[in-house]
């Protein structure tokens, strides 16, 4: 069973792409984010004629998770249970701009049963910059996913939360953490947030499997900060003993950050459980070399 996050900041745009990667890669779930639609403008039809079930919770413009599966869906749940969330279509007011920002109100979780594992998609809030509204709100969302945690799951069962956490849980997952000293992302409380989760009783998978190896899974769309290999890992694949016990494989592919449809900023990540899902070339093998080269001649030219 391959288990799959992606950001894939909109979907609507990177669909293309992502029907490109479901054949690639055949996941059997595939966790969305940064759909930026409506529910009723979710694309069914081509997931299902690529074989999977979508579910879908957005809210418009901005924000937006769902989870694809051919292995089943069922026992649904979005934003905690904590009710609907606003609508930010066309139209609406900006969230924020009157100082309203509520991350609790935006499209940011969503879970379902599927293959017998509780799969989570979640979309955690960016922060902006440190002691903002928008930073306080960030570390509230993660307190809520934590005491959802508490209150409705077993560490002792099958549970997968994957998404884009917008967080670096420590300096060897950043590019430079002298450059991203004092910013979002890699802030104390926002990793004490990160590490609380795995204190309630889930592996960073990656992690755990890679414990000295640098992979990011996020590069900023400025020219040439993924050809430089200038990123961060902030997308997430977080399991309970259970999950992590059967896990063969964990990988992010990087070819597709890369080329035509045009690609998110994100790259997926996956596990495997129990076997080796579909075979392909992640593209890692020989882009330490291709890396050293560019920042080699940058560096040659004047550059930073």
């Amino acid at each position: 069973m391959r288990i799959a996050t992606w950001n894939v900041n909109s979907l609507k745009a990177r669909l293309e792409k992502v029907e490109w990667w479901l054949e690639r890669a055949a996941p059997d779930v595939l966790l969305l984010q940064e759909t930026k639609l409506s529910d009723d403008s979710a694309p069914l039809l081509p997931f299902s004629m690529a074989g999977y079930e979508l579910l879908h919770h957005g809210e418009g413009r901005w924000n937006g998770v769902a989870i694809a599966s051919r292995v089943g869906l069922s026992d649904v749940v979005t934003n905690f249970g904590d009710g609907p969330v606003r609508s930010t279509a066309a139209g609406a007011p900006v969230p924020g701009e009157s100082g309203d920002f509520d991350p609790l109100s935006e499209a940011r979780m969503v879970s379902a049963l599927c293959g017998g594992v509780r799969v989570v998609s979640i979309y955690a809030p960016n922060g902006r910059e440190v002691g903002s509204p928008f930073y306080a709100g960030k570390l509230a969302w993660f307190a809520r996913l934590r005491r959802w945690l508490d209150e409705t799951q077993d560490s002792g069962t099958p549970l997968v939360i994957g998404g884009d956490f917008n967080v670096a849980p420590a300096d060897r997952d950043v590019w430079d953490p002298d450059a991203a000293h004092g910013g979002t992302h890699v802030s104390g409380p926002e990793r004490e947030a990160f590490r609380s989760l795995l204190d309630w009783g889930l592996e960073d998978t990656w992690r755990e499997r890679n414990p000295e190896l640098r992979r990011f899974t996020w590069w900023d769309y400025r020219a040439g900060n993924f050809q430089r290999d200038e990123g961060m890992r902030i997308d997430h694949l977080l399991a309970t003993a259970p999950v992590a016990a059967r896990i063969v494989d964990v990988e992010v592919d990087r070819e597709a950050r890369k080329g035509k449809p045009v690609p998110s900023d994100h790259a997926p990540l996956f596990i495997d459980l129990d076997e080796r899902g579909r075979l392909f070339d992640s593209g890692w093998s020989d882009a330490a070399a291709r890396i050293a080269d560019r920042v080699a001649a940058r560096r040659a030219q004047g550059g930073a």
